[in-house]
């Protein structure tokens, strides 16, 4: 990471985007986006992660998070990351109704084989850009920028009819993922 874009703060939530390499649109299959989401769950239960808001599009999340102090912010991000790349790469090789497997693996060797701190194959891009939080206005800001991604895109009317975020939870009713309510 840059000097821009760096954890300073663990005590902070930071906004951060997870996209795939080449933007390719891997979480159009529910398998895909429910290895995420237990990688989140799993940081969530035993690194103490603490999730904010989230939402995961067709080829890229967007999460608000932060730490309880139980593992660095940095380190989790890395063991979410490393974890849902192995284990999208495993299920989507072994995937025999996977029409797109042999083209997606290729893109992602060939990203792996431009970085040289890669063995032969990247799901994430490298970067996180991780902003930190400092005001009410600013988790606000990005709190209605993650909810809307899905209504930006075209997929749905309303924040909270998109399965795959927090703006369920931030409505009253129950989401995917357990939320440290922002606001």
């Amino acid at each position: 990471m840059g000097r821009k874009y760096a954890i300073r703060n663990q005590e902070s939530f930071y906004f951060v985007t997870f996209t795939v390499v080449y933007w390719l649109d891997v979480f159009t299959r529910i398998e895909y986006r429910n290895i995420l989401l237990e990688s989140i769950r799993h940081c969530q239960d035993e690194k103490g992660l603490n999730v904010g808001a989230w939402c995961i599009m067709t080829n890229h999340a967007h999460m608000i998070i932060g730490s309880e102090g139980k593992s660095n912010l940095e380190d989790i991000i890395r063991d979410m990351k490393s974890y849902t790349s192995r284990h999208i790469r495993k299920y989507m090789e072994n995937n025999p109704l996977e029409s797109r497997k042999d083209w997606m693996i290729w893109m992602m060797q060939r990203a792996g084989k431009k970085k040289s701190n890669n063995k032969d194959f990247q799901f994430w891009q490298q970067h996180n850009h991780p902003i930190e939080l400092t005001s009410n206005e600013l988790i606000e800001q990005r709190l209605d920028y993650i909810h809307n991604n899905p209504v930006k895109a075209g997929f749905v009317e309303t924040p909270s009819d998109w399965l795959y975020s927090s703006a369920r939870d931030y409505e009253g009713r129950k989401g995917l993922l357990e939320i440290f309510y922002l606001d």
